[in-house]
């Protein structure tokens, strides 16, 4: 992702970094431990793997997270956090958390027990 020439505020540039659906959740499954490419794929319903690796790169310019190739057979790579990524991932959880206190207010205790957040 490039930066946009000109921001207004630093929150701008916070957005730009986390927009979308898919990058609050890849952080979100690799808060839980580094992960691989296949991995994160199945654990994020919904997510095409070029879509995830084009998320992932930009991610990794923004020091969100790092990418650890293994030498050998056959090839091993894992993704995990920094402690940039780990900063974002407090964002996150407070989002997660709002998210959650809509949802019950919604009536969809339900749905959050059926994924575990109750």
């Amino acid at each position: 992702m490039k930066l946009r020439n000109k921001y207004t505020c630093p929150l701008e540039l916070t957005h730009d970094i986390i927009r979308g659906k898919w990058k609050p959740i890849i952080l979100w499954q690799l808060g839980k431990g580094a992960s691989s490419l296949v991995y994160l794929q199945e654990s994020i319903e919904g997510i095409g793997q070029k879509m995830l690796l084009q998320h992932l790169r930009e991610l990794q310019d923004f020091d969100m997270i790092q990418k650890k190739q293994f030498n050998g057979y056959p090839l091993k790579v894992e993704y995990s956090l920094t402690e940039r990524g780990k900063q974002m991932l407090d964002v996150v959880i407070t989002m997660q958390k709002i998210g959650i206190e809509l949802m019950k207010e919604d009536g969809k205790e339900d749905f959050l027990k059926e994924k575990g957040l109750l």
